[in-house]
């Protein structure tokens, strides 16, 4: 499906020298992403997951193949950083700026007007439910809360397609479920183009409209599953746990080649 946030891999890959000769990290990867639709791409550690969603923001050049964004290639595409935003795992917050001064930094960057930049901040702290600190620091926050200020930072500049590498890692697990929640919720609304690269089973299912299953290396696409659920998922029903059952059959192999 065509339109604003629509993504294409062809043939995609990237190899690297090293001191031990040319390593494949990625190869020839073909996947279709629709506009609107959240995906998750699931691997083992190392199988390339990162390396790909570098690969789709333009951070990494592939060595073959090619990124196309609703219906142009990535290296073609004017304003690439209006049309995508990324959030890390890492929360990449400015140490010295406040929750609204982080979030509003890149419409600055972009020339937005003071009224546009203090709408649209006004909206999306509202939105991440950070109000009673939108006048801290990132080093007087939470976790959980830098990386609202993070997501509210990515959405603010209305992209087409948000990626996602890994953002809740390092959170603990009912802040991590809080936050997935509040990631569906805006999505549902919004209905951007998300890619999201995690190594939780349940946090893809519980996201995700497809699930992208990954080699271990070099990093391919093993698979991909539909998730049909209908949301809010239940994590404890029958369906789900069919689901988990069928990715970790396709993840065994990749995870016992990891550890030999």
């Amino acid at each position: 499906m065509s339109g604003p946030g629509a993504l294409r891999l062809e043939d995609l890959g990237l190899t690297y020298p090293s001191p031990r000769g040319a390593v494949v990290a990625v190869e020839r990867v073909d996947l279709d992403v629709d506009a609107g639709q959240f995906v998750c791409v699931l691997g083992p550690s190392g199988c390339g997951k990162s390396t790909l969603l570098f690969m789709v923001t333009g951070l990494l050049l592939p060595t073959r193949g090619h990124v196309v964004l609703d219906g142009t290639p990535v290296d073609q595409v004017r304003d690439l950083y209006a049309r995508i935003s990324v959030v890390f795992q890492e929360y990449a917050l400015f140490p010295w700026l406040s929750v609204r001064d982080n979030i509003e930094f890149p419409m600055r960057i972009r020339g937005w007007p003071d009224g546009r930049r203090r709408t649209q901040t006004d909206k999306f702290i509202e939105l991440v439910h950070l109000g009673p600190w939108a006048v801290k620091k990132p080093a007087e926050l939470s976790g959980g809360m830098k990386q609202r200020v993070g997501i509210a930072r990515a959405l603010a500049l209305e992209p087409e397609l948000l990626v996602m590498d890994e953002p809740f890692a390092a959170l603990d697990a009912q802040t991590r479920s809080l936050l997935q929640e509040e990631l569906l919720t805006i999505w549902q609304r919004d209905r951007k183009t998300v890619l999201f690269v995690t190594h939780s089973i349940p946090e893809a299912i519980y996201l995700a409209d497809r699930i992208v299953v990954m080699t271990s290396h070099p990093g391919r696409v093993k698979a991909v599953l539909e998730v049909t659920d209908p949301r809010p998922r239940d994590v404890t029903s029958a369906s789900f746990n069919r689901v988990h059952r069928d990715v970790m059959e396709l993840l065994r192999p990749e995870l016992a080649r990891v550890s030999d």
